[in-house]
């Protein structure tokens, strides 16, 4: 009987510990800074506090658009980064049904499948007017002309625009890598991912640092669409022009706001195995610092390179949080 209830008590330790680690304890989450609790993150003063929102509809097979995924990531690591920073995971469909007052976030990060709903948000824009940072990956960054591509152009510098902006599966070679901040850390790369381009930006890029930025082969366009077609996501006359003129394409920036507010955009990580390229995942979590001005280390903000059992196991977990926390 001893000798049973050594091995449970090692066993429930066991699995508490675990459970810990995967960020859904109950016990000691405040302390441990937990991802999915919004009311304990609220009443930390002092704190840097991100919400990042993460749409869980799929697009294609597991391991593409895997966005609550990564959000476990970046929050993770930048709460196990800094004592002082507190990061959350919530989903737009969360915040849709019963959204949750963002005025006291320095920062808002948005991975959504068409961020529409994060530029109408009456709970963003008032997280943004008192000045807090925000940040957009991937389609995330794709929003509707008019008062929404106006907003994310206040908040961020630049988005995607339909019939103006592309969005092709391709190999860019980012050679050179731009001296800033978020690019602490981050080496010359090139990985083939969903990369979008020809971003529509504020005018005369006031304010706008290009992070990456490479010459997209006109194949990117050719081979999906043809002068005289209707613009789509495909290709258009203006980015036509463009890739034949030899023009860079921007594919990261970050952006330097007159209200003194910080915004970052990054157009690739549609594939979620993407996070095991080093310099790919420092500048996603350096850029998600930057914009809480999280200061970043000359190195950048580092972390062990994720394994395939890692990545498959973030993705496992954001699965638990949304069915098991109702995020």
């Amino acid at each position: 009987m001893i000798a049973m209830s050594f091995r449970l008590r090692a066993w429930l330790l066991a699995g508490a510990c675990a459970l810990i680690m995967n960020g859904t304890a109950i016990a000691g989450e405040k302390k441990d800074r937990d991802i999915f609790d919004y009311d304990g993150q609220k009443a930390a003063d002092g704190f840097k506090r991100i919400v990042f929102i993460a749409d869980t509809r799929p697009h294609g097979a597991r391991g593409n658009h895997e966005f609550v995924a990564a959000s476990v990531f970046l929050a993770r690591t930048l709460n196990a980064h800094d004592p002082k920073c507190w990061g959350v995971v919530t989903t737009m469909q969360k915040m849709q049904k019963k959204p949750f007052e963002l005025k006291y976030a320095d920062a808002v990060v948005v991975l959504m499948n068409d961020a529409d709903p994060a530029a109408r948000s009456k709970e963003v824009k008032e997280a943004m007017d008192k000045g807090a940072g925000f940040m957009a990956i991937h389609y995330g960054v794709e929003v509707s002309k008019g008062k929404e591509g106006d907003n994310f152009l206040k908040w961020m510098g630049g988005y995607f625009e339909r019939e103006w902006s592309v969005n092709p599966w391709w190999v860019p070679d980012f050679k050179e890598i731009s001296k800033h901040e978020t690019t602490r850390g981050v080496k010359p790369f090139s990985i083939k991912d969903e990369w979008y381009y020809h971003m529509r930006f504020v005018e005369g890029m006031k304010g706008v640092t290009p992070v990456l930025s490479a010459i997209a082969p006109v194949n990117t366009i050719t081979e999906r669409w043809n002068e005289g077609k209707a613009a789509t996501h495909n290709g258009n006359p203006g980015v036509l022009k463009d890739v034949h003129a030899g023009i860079p394409q921007v594919m990261a920036w970050a952006y330097d706001r007159p209200d003194g507010g910080r915004g970052f955009g990054f157009t690739g990580l549609h594939s979620h195995a993407n996070l095991a390229n080093d310099s790919m995942r420092i500048l996603l979590t350096n850029g998600a610092a930057w914009v809480a001005k999280i200061p970043i280390p000359e190195n950048g903000i580092q972390t062990k390179t994720p394994s395939r059992d890692d990545l498959e196991k973030l993705i496992d977990d954001g699965k638990l949080a949304v069915k098991a926390r109702g995020i």
